[in-house]
Protein backbone atom coordinates (compact mmCIF):
# COMPACT_ATOMS: atom_id res chain seq x y z
CA UNK A 1 0.00 0.00 0.00
CA UNK A 2 1.35 3.24 -1.26
CA UNK A 3 1.92 6.01 1.52
CA UNK A 4 -1.07 8.43 1.57
CA UNK A 5 -0.17 11.41 0.10
CA UNK A 6 -3.40 13.60 0.83
CA UNK A 7 -6.24 14.86 -1.92
CA UNK A 8 -5.29 18.57 -2.51
CA UNK A 9 -6.66 19.61 -5.75
CA UNK A 10 -7.02 23.28 -5.18
CA UNK A 11 -2.95 24.00 -3.14
CA UNK A 12 -5.12 23.93 -0.11
CA UNK A 13 -1.52 23.25 1.34
CA UNK A 14 -0.50 26.60 0.95
CA UNK A 15 -3.16 27.97 2.41
CA UNK A 16 -2.13 26.07 5.38
CA UNK A 17 0.68 27.67 8.59
CA UNK A 18 3.38 25.85 10.06
CA UNK A 19 1.51 24.79 13.22
CA UNK A 20 -1.54 23.75 10.89
CA UNK A 21 0.79 21.28 8.90
CA UNK A 22 2.69 19.69 11.90
CA UNK A 23 -0.69 19.18 13.42
CA UNK A 24 -1.94 17.38 10.68
CA UNK A 25 1.18 15.68 9.77
CA UNK A 26 1.38 14.10 12.92
CA UNK A 27 -2.04 12.95 13.04
CA UNK A 28 -1.19 11.43 9.67
CA UNK A 29 1.87 9.58 10.58
CA UNK A 30 -0.17 8.60 13.74
CA UNK A 31 -2.94 6.70 11.93
CA UNK A 32 -0.85 5.14 9.21
CA UNK A 33 1.65 3.36 11.69
CA UNK A 34 -1.06 2.80 14.49
CA UNK A 35 -4.35 2.90 13.58
CA UNK A 36 -4.85 1.78 9.97
CA UNK A 37 -2.56 -2.00 10.63
CA UNK A 38 -5.24 -2.95 13.22
CA UNK A 39 -8.36 -1.07 12.85
CA UNK A 40 -10.05 -3.89 10.86
CA UNK A 41 -8.84 -6.52 13.42
CA UNK A 42 -11.09 -4.07 15.89
CA UNK A 43 -13.88 -3.37 13.35
CA UNK A 44 -14.62 -7.14 12.60
CA UNK A 45 -14.82 -8.00 16.41
CA UNK A 46 -16.99 -4.89 17.76
CA UNK A 47 -14.07 -3.46 20.53
CA UNK A 48 -12.60 -0.20 20.33
CA UNK A 49 -8.65 0.21 20.40
CA UNK A 50 -8.00 1.17 24.30
CA UNK A 51 -4.62 1.02 23.94
CA UNK A 52 -4.05 3.56 21.52
CA UNK A 53 -5.54 6.36 24.31
CA UNK A 54 -2.27 7.16 26.18
CA UNK A 55 -0.16 7.70 22.90
CA UNK A 56 -3.37 10.02 21.37
CA UNK A 57 -2.84 11.74 24.67
CA UNK A 58 1.04 12.03 24.58
CA UNK A 59 0.56 13.57 21.04
CA UNK A 60 -2.03 16.30 22.21
CA UNK A 61 -4.71 15.49 20.51
CA UNK A 62 -7.50 15.20 23.13
CA UNK A 63 -8.91 18.92 23.82
CA UNK A 64 -6.30 20.32 21.35
CA UNK A 65 -8.08 23.22 20.65
CA UNK A 66 -8.44 24.33 24.26
CA UNK A 67 -6.03 26.68 26.20
CA UNK A 68 -4.91 26.82 29.83
CA UNK A 69 -4.15 23.75 32.75
CA UNK A 70 -1.50 22.77 30.31
CA UNK A 71 -3.46 22.27 27.58
CA UNK A 72 -2.47 22.45 23.66
CA UNK A 73 -4.10 25.49 22.38
CA UNK A 74 -3.61 24.69 19.09
CA UNK A 75 -5.55 27.22 16.29
CA UNK A 76 -8.96 25.38 15.18
CA UNK A 77 -7.87 24.86 11.32
CA UNK A 78 -5.09 22.19 12.92
CA UNK A 79 -7.43 20.97 15.71
CA UNK A 80 -10.00 20.51 12.13
CA UNK A 81 -6.71 18.47 10.37
CA UNK A 82 -6.10 16.39 13.40
CA UNK A 83 -9.73 15.39 13.42
CA UNK A 84 -9.68 15.03 9.73
CA UNK A 85 -6.95 12.69 9.84
CA UNK A 86 -8.08 10.56 12.96
CA UNK A 87 -11.21 9.85 10.63
CA UNK A 88 -9.66 9.01 7.61
CA UNK A 89 -8.11 6.28 10.05
CA UNK A 90 -11.71 5.58 11.65
CA UNK A 91 -14.93 7.48 12.54
CA UNK A 92 -14.00 5.63 15.93
CA UNK A 93 -11.04 6.88 16.60
CA UNK A 94 -12.43 10.28 15.62
CA UNK A 95 -15.18 10.08 18.06
CA UNK A 96 -13.37 8.99 20.93
CA UNK A 97 -11.26 12.16 20.34
CA UNK A 98 -14.23 14.34 19.83
CA UNK A 99 -16.12 13.31 22.79
CA UNK A 100 -13.03 13.60 25.04
CA UNK A 101 -12.67 17.14 23.97
CA UNK A 102 -15.69 18.80 22.87
CA UNK A 103 -18.09 17.05 25.15
CA UNK A 104 -16.26 16.46 28.33
CA UNK A 105 -13.01 18.74 28.22
CA UNK A 106 -14.64 21.74 26.77
CA UNK A 107 -17.88 21.58 29.45
CA UNK A 108 -15.58 21.45 32.04
CA UNK A 109 -13.00 24.31 30.73
CA UNK A 110 -16.22 26.71 30.26
CA UNK A 111 -18.97 26.04 32.80
CA UNK A 112 -16.54 24.00 35.82
CA UNK A 113 -15.33 24.98 38.71
CA UNK A 114 -11.70 25.59 39.76
CA UNK A 115 -11.16 22.90 41.71
CA UNK A 116 -13.08 20.72 38.72
CA UNK A 117 -10.39 22.33 35.65
CA UNK A 118 -7.77 21.65 38.22
CA UNK A 119 -8.30 18.22 38.85
CA UNK A 120 -10.03 16.50 35.41
CA UNK A 121 -8.69 18.44 32.83
CA UNK A 122 -4.82 17.49 32.57
CA UNK A 123 -6.25 14.04 33.32
CA UNK A 124 -8.55 14.11 30.51
CA UNK A 125 -5.76 15.70 28.23
CA UNK A 126 -3.68 12.94 28.69
CA UNK A 127 -6.00 9.86 28.53
CA UNK A 128 -5.41 8.82 31.75
CA UNK A 129 -9.16 9.51 32.53
CA UNK A 130 -11.81 8.95 30.02
CA UNK A 131 -15.36 10.95 29.73
CA UNK A 132 -18.25 10.80 28.24
CA UNK A 133 -21.42 13.23 27.42
CA UNK A 134 -24.71 12.02 28.10
CA UNK A 135 -27.38 14.31 26.61
CA UNK A 136 -29.51 12.05 23.87
CA UNK A 137 -32.51 9.54 25.79
CA UNK A 138 -34.33 6.37 24.84
CA UNK A 139 -36.88 9.11 23.76
CA UNK A 140 -35.12 11.95 23.09
CA UNK A 141 -32.70 12.20 20.72
CA UNK A 142 -33.43 15.61 18.73
CA UNK A 143 -35.75 17.01 20.87
CA UNK A 144 -33.57 17.46 24.06
CA UNK A 145 -35.54 19.90 26.27
CA UNK A 146 -37.82 17.19 26.27
CA UNK A 147 -35.64 14.87 28.89
CA UNK A 148 -37.16 12.84 31.70
CA UNK A 149 -33.68 12.82 33.25
CA UNK A 150 -34.08 14.83 36.54
CA UNK A 151 -32.08 15.73 39.90
CA UNK A 152 -33.16 17.34 42.87
CA UNK A 153 -31.27 18.81 45.56
CA UNK A 154 -30.91 16.60 48.76
CA UNK A 155 -28.61 18.04 51.75
CA UNK A 156 -25.16 18.14 50.63
CA UNK A 157 -26.13 15.87 47.16
CA UNK A 158 -28.35 15.86 44.44
CA UNK A 159 -30.35 12.71 43.80
CA UNK A 160 -30.36 11.84 40.29
CA UNK A 161 -32.83 9.35 38.09
CA UNK A 162 -32.66 9.07 34.37
CA UNK A 163 -31.22 7.13 31.60
CA UNK A 164 -29.45 8.21 28.54
CA UNK A 165 -28.83 6.70 25.19
CA UNK A 166 -26.30 6.04 22.33
CA UNK A 167 -23.52 7.38 24.49
CA UNK A 168 -20.17 7.32 23.04
CA UNK A 169 -17.49 5.77 25.47
CA UNK A 170 -20.19 5.07 28.01
CA UNK A 171 -18.89 2.00 29.08
CA UNK A 172 -14.71 2.98 29.72
CA UNK A 173 -15.78 6.39 30.89
CA UNK A 174 -14.08 7.41 34.35
CA UNK A 175 -16.64 10.51 33.93
CA UNK A 176 -19.57 11.33 32.47
CA UNK A 177 -21.02 14.94 32.06
CA UNK A 178 -24.73 14.04 32.26
CA UNK A 179 -27.44 16.59 31.46
CA UNK A 180 -30.79 16.68 33.75
CA UNK A 181 -33.65 18.99 34.72
CA UNK A 182 -32.58 20.78 38.13
CA UNK A 183 -35.98 22.74 40.03
CA UNK A 184 -37.06 22.60 35.76
CA UNK A 185 -34.28 23.86 34.55
CA UNK A 186 -31.28 21.50 32.57
CA UNK A 187 -27.88 21.49 34.44
CA UNK A 188 -25.04 19.51 34.02
CA UNK A 189 -23.25 17.34 36.36
CA UNK A 190 -20.09 15.21 36.40
CA UNK A 191 -21.52 11.92 37.32
CA UNK A 192 -18.17 9.84 38.29
CA UNK A 193 -17.60 5.46 37.78
CA UNK A 194 -18.80 3.41 40.34
CA UNK A 195 -21.15 5.83 42.27
CA UNK A 196 -24.00 3.67 43.69
CA UNK A 197 -26.89 3.25 40.75
CA UNK A 198 -25.00 4.46 38.24
CA UNK A 199 -24.87 1.93 35.48
CA UNK A 200 -23.79 1.40 32.16
CA UNK A 201 -24.22 -1.05 29.19
CA UNK A 202 -22.65 -1.36 26.19
CA UNK A 203 -24.92 -1.48 23.00
CA UNK A 204 -24.61 -4.70 21.24
CA UNK A 205 -24.84 -5.48 17.16
CA UNK A 206 -24.02 -2.65 16.11
CA UNK A 207 -23.68 -2.44 12.24
CA UNK A 208 -22.16 1.01 12.61
CA UNK A 209 -19.19 2.52 14.30
CA UNK A 210 -18.43 -0.55 15.81
CA UNK A 211 -14.52 -0.24 16.80
CA UNK A 212 -16.12 2.55 19.04
CA UNK A 213 -17.82 2.00 22.52
CA UNK A 214 -21.49 2.84 22.43
CA UNK A 215 -23.71 2.41 25.53
CA UNK A 216 -26.73 3.26 27.62
CA UNK A 217 -26.32 4.93 30.89
CA UNK A 218 -29.10 4.46 33.93
CA UNK A 219 -29.31 6.62 37.02
CA UNK A 220 -31.31 5.12 39.79
CA UNK A 221 -31.33 6.91 42.64
CA UNK A 222 -27.95 8.21 41.91
CA UNK A 223 -26.35 10.50 44.72
CA UNK A 224 -24.14 12.73 43.50
CA UNK A 225 -22.10 15.67 45.48
CA UNK A 226 -23.03 19.17 45.42
CA UNK A 227 -19.39 19.87 43.86
CA UNK A 228 -19.74 18.17 41.22
CA UNK A 229 -22.27 20.15 39.67
CA UNK A 230 -21.06 22.43 36.60
CA UNK A 231 -21.71 25.31 38.37
CA UNK A 232 -21.81 27.85 35.33
CA UNK A 233 -24.58 25.76 33.17
CA UNK A 234 -27.56 27.62 32.13
CA UNK A 235 -30.08 25.18 30.40
CA UNK A 236 -30.20 23.84 27.34
CA UNK A 237 -27.58 26.63 25.73
CA UNK A 238 -24.80 25.08 27.21
CA UNK A 239 -25.35 21.43 26.19
CA UNK A 240 -25.49 22.76 22.53
CA UNK A 241 -22.47 24.97 23.02
CA UNK A 242 -20.69 21.75 23.49
CA UNK A 243 -22.76 20.16 20.85
CA UNK A 244 -21.57 22.89 18.05
CA UNK A 245 -17.40 22.12 19.11
CA UNK A 246 -17.91 18.16 18.57
CA UNK A 247 -19.69 19.29 15.25
CA UNK A 248 -17.49 21.11 14.29
CA UNK A 249 -14.90 18.14 14.23
CA UNK A 250 -17.20 16.62 12.54
CA UNK A 251 -17.66 18.35 9.52
CA UNK A 252 -13.65 17.94 9.50
CA UNK A 253 -13.70 14.11 10.07
CA UNK A 254 -15.98 13.37 6.99
CA UNK A 255 -13.46 14.66 4.93
CA UNK A 256 -10.55 12.31 5.78
CA UNK A 257 -13.38 9.37 5.42
CA UNK A 258 -14.24 10.59 2.05
CA UNK A 259 -10.54 11.02 1.02
CA UNK A 260 -9.97 7.42 1.99
CA UNK A 261 -12.53 5.94 -0.02
CA UNK A 262 -11.52 8.07 -3.07
CA UNK A 263 -7.83 6.83 -2.73
CA UNK A 264 -9.07 3.65 -2.34
CA UNK A 265 -11.34 3.90 -5.42
CA UNK A 266 -8.88 5.57 -7.06
CA UNK A 267 -5.95 3.23 -6.77
CA UNK A 268 -8.62 0.48 -7.59
CA UNK A 269 -9.69 1.61 -11.09
CA UNK A 270 -6.29 2.28 -12.03
CA UNK A 271 -5.11 -1.41 -11.54
CA UNK A 272 -8.33 -3.34 -12.04
CA UNK A 273 -8.72 -4.80 -16.02
CA UNK A 274 -11.36 -5.12 -17.55
CA UNK A 275 -12.45 -5.78 -21.62
CA UNK A 276 -8.78 -5.18 -21.64
CA UNK A 277 -7.85 -1.83 -20.11
CA UNK A 278 -7.99 -0.49 -16.61
CA UNK A 279 -11.69 0.43 -15.55
CA UNK A 280 -10.38 3.88 -14.72
CA UNK A 281 -10.21 4.57 -18.69
CA UNK A 282 -14.50 4.40 -19.26
CA UNK A 283 -15.53 7.73 -19.11
CA UNK A 284 -18.52 6.27 -16.54
CA UNK A 285 -15.75 5.40 -13.98
CA UNK A 286 -14.09 8.71 -14.56
CA UNK A 287 -17.64 10.86 -13.90
CA UNK A 288 -17.79 9.10 -10.26
CA UNK A 289 -13.91 9.93 -9.72
CA UNK A 290 -14.74 13.42 -10.90
CA UNK A 291 -17.32 13.97 -8.79
CA UNK A 292 -15.50 12.51 -5.62
CA UNK A 293 -13.05 14.64 -6.06
CA UNK A 294 -15.19 17.70 -6.65
CA UNK A 295 -16.64 17.10 -3.77
CA UNK A 296 -14.07 16.47 -1.53
CA UNK A 297 -12.45 19.96 -2.54
CA UNK A 298 -15.70 21.92 -1.43
CA UNK A 299 -15.65 20.35 1.76
CA UNK A 300 -11.95 21.09 2.40
CA UNK A 301 -12.53 24.95 1.02
CA UNK A 302 -15.41 24.98 3.67
CA UNK A 303 -14.02 23.29 6.72
CA UNK A 304 -10.71 25.79 6.11
CA UNK A 305 -12.62 29.00 6.12
CA UNK A 306 -15.16 27.50 8.58
CA UNK A 307 -11.60 27.26 11.16
CA UNK A 308 -10.56 30.64 9.86
CA UNK A 309 -14.12 31.67 11.02
CA UNK A 310 -14.08 30.35 14.58
CA UNK A 311 -10.69 31.23 15.04
CA UNK A 312 -11.41 34.80 14.30
CA UNK A 313 -14.60 34.43 17.12
CA UNK A 314 -17.02 34.84 13.94
CA UNK A 315 -18.35 31.52 13.32
CA UNK A 316 -21.97 31.28 14.27
CA UNK A 317 -23.48 27.67 15.02
CA UNK A 318 -25.28 27.80 11.95
CA UNK A 319 -21.91 28.30 10.05
CA UNK A 320 -20.75 24.77 11.84
CA UNK A 321 -24.23 23.22 11.23
CA UNK A 322 -23.86 23.66 7.26
CA UNK A 323 -20.77 22.46 6.71
CA UNK A 324 -21.52 19.11 9.09
CA UNK A 325 -24.88 18.39 7.29
CA UNK A 326 -23.12 19.05 3.71
CA UNK A 327 -19.87 17.56 4.56
CA UNK A 328 -21.43 14.24 5.96
CA UNK A 329 -23.82 14.09 3.13
CA UNK A 330 -21.23 14.21 0.46
CA UNK A 331 -18.42 12.06 2.55
CA UNK A 332 -21.63 8.76 2.58
CA UNK A 333 -22.28 9.78 -0.93
CA UNK A 334 -18.18 9.15 -1.93
CA UNK A 335 -18.30 5.94 0.09
CA UNK A 336 -21.29 4.86 -1.84
CA UNK A 337 -19.65 5.58 -5.29
CA UNK A 338 -16.34 4.37 -4.39
CA UNK A 339 -18.11 0.98 -3.21
CA UNK A 340 -19.72 1.03 -6.72
CA UNK A 341 -16.30 1.31 -8.65
CA UNK A 342 -14.93 -1.24 -6.39
CA UNK A 343 -17.88 -4.13 -6.95
CA UNK A 344 -17.87 -6.99 -5.25
CA UNK A 345 -14.44 -5.92 -3.36
CA UNK A 346 -16.00 -2.93 -2.19
CA UNK A 347 -18.16 -5.15 0.88
CA UNK A 348 -15.18 -6.25 2.39
CA UNK A 349 -12.93 -4.95 4.56
CA UNK A 350 -9.66 -6.07 2.29
CA UNK A 351 -10.82 -2.01 1.41
CA UNK A 352 -11.65 0.84 3.61
CA UNK A 353 -14.29 1.84 2.21
CA UNK A 354 -18.03 -0.64 3.45
CA UNK A 355 -16.03 0.20 7.16
CA UNK A 356 -16.22 3.79 6.03
CA UNK A 357 -19.61 3.67 4.15
CA UNK A 358 -21.01 1.81 7.62
CA UNK A 359 -19.35 4.51 9.68
CA UNK A 360 -20.96 7.50 8.01
CA UNK A 361 -23.99 5.91 8.26
CA UNK A 362 -24.04 7.06 11.90
CA UNK A 363 -22.32 10.31 11.64
CA UNK A 364 -25.05 11.35 9.30
CA UNK A 365 -27.56 11.01 12.27
CA UNK A 366 -25.32 11.54 15.16
CA UNK A 367 -24.68 15.36 16.82
CA UNK A 368 -27.71 16.49 15.44
CA UNK A 369 -29.18 14.30 12.23
CA UNK A 370 -29.13 15.98 8.69
CA UNK A 371 -32.67 16.58 8.83
CA UNK A 372 -32.51 19.07 12.02
CA UNK A 373 -29.36 20.76 10.52
CA UNK A 374 -31.43 21.52 7.61
CA UNK A 375 -34.01 23.21 9.67
CA UNK A 376 -31.59 24.78 12.00
CA UNK A 377 -30.29 26.40 8.53
CA UNK A 378 -34.17 27.00 7.26
CA UNK A 379 -34.93 28.79 10.49
CA UNK A 380 -31.71 30.98 10.04
CA UNK A 381 -32.06 32.47 6.65
CA UNK A 382 -36.40 32.35 6.91
CA UNK A 383 -36.53 33.44 10.37
CA UNK A 384 -39.40 30.93 11.35
CA UNK A 385 -38.58 28.28 13.48
CA UNK A 386 -39.81 24.52 11.99
CA UNK A 387 -39.45 22.83 14.94
CA UNK A 388 -42.81 24.06 16.65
Amino acid sequence: MTKFQGVDFYGIEGLLGEEERMARNTARAFVEAEVLPIIDKYNREGTFPGHLIPKVGELGFLGANLSGYGLPGVNNVAYGLIMQELERGDSSLRSFASVQGALVMYPILIFGSEAQKEYWLPKLASGEKIGCFGLTEPDYGSDPASMAAKAVRVGDHFVLNGTKMWITNGSIADVAIVWAKLDGQIRGFLVEKGVPGFITSEIQGKFSLRASVTSELSFEDCWIPVENLLPKTEGLKSALMCLNQARYGIAWGAVGAAMACYEAALNYAKERVQFGKPIASFQLVQRKLVHMLTEITKAQLLCLHLGRLKDSGKARHTHISLAKMNNVEKALEIARMARDILGAYGIVDDYPVIRHLCNLESVYTYEGTHDIHTLILGQDITGISAFE
